[in-house]
């Protein structure tokens, strides 16, 4: 449920120049051709912030988050580094906890203007018909399976006939590796069996056997990964999915109507906090720690195998979008008959590329 203490988190004062990343993502160590290879990487139109910054009056905004992912590293990112400022916003970050599909109600009914969340989990509920809009992508690579060294599976394909663990039965990182799997050649449905236990329970569970792997997000992921000593069998950094982002900034669909401009510099400001990411993981890193409750050092490794550079916009996103909803399709999430085009048009919104 939605945080009732909900505060702003302090800004740093000051209105020094924010530097930006040189380069694009690391190198990856597959690299194949792919449709997202050369999708363009996204820039807010014109320069700087003052191009997207909201004019006129200072715009108040809520805007959801999830205080224990690393995902959203960027939404603190923007608040204590004054990026939200440069836009002209004054966001209260609300921490929820809830479910998916009552975040994006609380999103779709004006109780909050926007959210950060992952597209695996938000496209079914948006297929239901939740009036939110993405309008850009944030970042991919946070999604990774893992098995016990010594028990000879290296491959998704060695998981066929086995048990799988997961947090929920609707986890983003169980959709994309049955997506995976399918892909590899399994039968999501007869090859695996996925049981659900709590995320900190999930190594235990692989070490009495209940289960023989388990798919998890960051931080928890790499984190039990490092303490257990797992083998890390797959992840979303692999392949096509090397381009291809899984997080998301998700606005309300009345807020795009109705001030267009406060949704395109919530937009720019979360693309920029992206980029000072991608350039300072450690400094990143030490301001996400109060609430991961871990190590700097372990947060900053996360941060940097993470593509914080890949966050396409416009119709770059829109064929992001598609191709989930297609895999979507493969593992009987999204209705068969739905037309991915449409959905994917029907769910975005590019607020940066039309004058606010």
């Amino acid at each position: 449920m939605i945080d009732t203490n909900r505060r702003t988190l302090l800004r740093a004062a000051g209105t020094a120049a924010l530097a930006l990343p040189i380069g694009a993502m690391a190198p990856r160590a597959f690299a194949p051709a792919d449709p997202f290879a050369d999708q363009p990487i996204c820039r807010t139109a014109g320069e700087g912030p003052a191009a997207a910054a909201a004019p006129g009056q200072r715009r108040k905004l809520k805007l959801t988050w999830n205080a224990n992912g690393v995902c959203t590293v960027g939404v603190p990112v923007a608040a204590t580094q004054g990026i939200f400022e440069r836009y002209n916003l004054d966001v209260e970050l609300i921490n929820f906890g809830g479910s998916t599909d009552q975040l994006l109600e609380a999103i779709a009914t004006g109780k909050a203007d926007a959210g950060v969340g992952m597209a695996l989990r938000w496209l079914k509920p948006l297929e239901q018909g939740f009036d939110v809009k993405i309008t850009t992508a944030i970042h991919g690579g946070c999604m990774r399976i893992f098995a016990l060294p010594g028990a000879g599976i290296t491959t998704l394909a060695d998981f066929k006939g086995k048990t799988l663990g997961a947090s929920d039965m609707a986890a983003p990182d169980k959709n994309f590796f049955s997506i995976v799997a399918a892909k590899r050649g399994l039968d999501p449905e007869r090859d695996l069996t996925w049981r659900q236990f709590p995320a900190d329970l999930l190594a235990e569970a692989l070490k009495r056997g209940d289960i023989q792997g388990f798919a998890l997000s960051d931080p928890l992921a790499s984190l039990i990964r490092d303490r257990e000593g797992l083998v890390e069998v797959d992840n979303n950094l692999q392949g096509e999915y090397a381009h291809r982002a899984c997080c998301v900034l998700g606005v309300s669909g009345s807020l795009v109507k109705q001030d267009r401009a406060a949704a395109r510099a919530v937009t720019a400001a979360l693309l920029e906090a992206q980029d000072w990411v991608q350039a300072r993981p450690d400094e990143a890193a030490a301001v996400f720690a109060p609430y991961a409750k871990a190590p700097v050092p372990a947060l900053a490794a996360m941060l940097r195998s993470h593509t914080h550079g890949h966050h396409p916009v416009g119709s770059a996103l829109r064929l992001e979008l598609a191709a989930y909803i297609d895999e979507l399709k493969t593992v009987k999430v999204i209705r068969p008959n739905t037309d991915s085009t449409r959905l994917s048009e029907r769910i975005h919104a590019d607020v940066l590329s039309t004058p606010a």
